[in-house]
């Protein structure tokens, strides 16, 4: 399994957003993350891995690499980190293919990562956090809270007002 493209613990796809968003200003490209919305982002990383390939011979270098993401601030990949990457995902320099591939990879991890997270608060088995689930969280933390305070903080992210936090909603609060 290929392990999930960090850099500086930021993870690279949110590192490719912040180096669009600052290329074009008020042009913000967002990539889909959602399942459903997979087929939108052939288009728009289409225009990522252009804006990483400087050269336009139609592959990224570790040197582009490094050169995209230090504009994100000012630090970027270090040159054997870039190597790195691009050696890992493209043996050499990162194709089309190879991007895409990286990039579903780290959207892959983020799911992982915010089940794992997800877990850790829905106790109760029910598949949702509840007020005492996530006062029994606060606990293990060494943070007391009481089920009202608890409630209160659901209520900010319950969006379809049942009381609970799904898992589409958790998703949505640790945006």
């Amino acid at each position: 399994m290929v392990q999930t493209a960090t850099i500086s613990g930021v993870p690279l796809l949110a590192r490719i957003r912040c180096a669009l968003s600052l290329k074009k200003p008020g042009n913000v490209l967002s990539l889909p993350l959602s399942p459903r919305r997979r087929p939108q982002l052939g288009r728009g990383l289409e225009q990522v891995f252009r804006h990483f390939d400087e050269d336009g011979d139609g592959r990224i270098s570790a040197e582009e690499l490094c050169s995209c993401l230090g504009r994100v601030d000012g630090g970027g990949l270090s040159p054997a980190e870039a190597e790195a990457m691009v050696e890992s995902y493209g043996g050499g320099k990162m194709e089309y293919e190879d991007f895409v591939r990286l990039v579903h990879v780290e959207e892959e991890e983020r799911g992982r990562v915010l089940r794992e997270a997800f877990s850790a608060y829905e106790m109760e088995g029910m598949g949702c956090i509840t007020a005492r689930s996530l006062r029994r969280a606060f606990r293990r933390l060494g943070e007391e809270k009481s089920v009202r305070d608890c409630r209160e903080m659901i209520r900010r992210f319950d969006f379809n007002g049942d009381g609970v936090i799904s898992f589409e909603e958790f998703k949505v609060m640790m945006l």
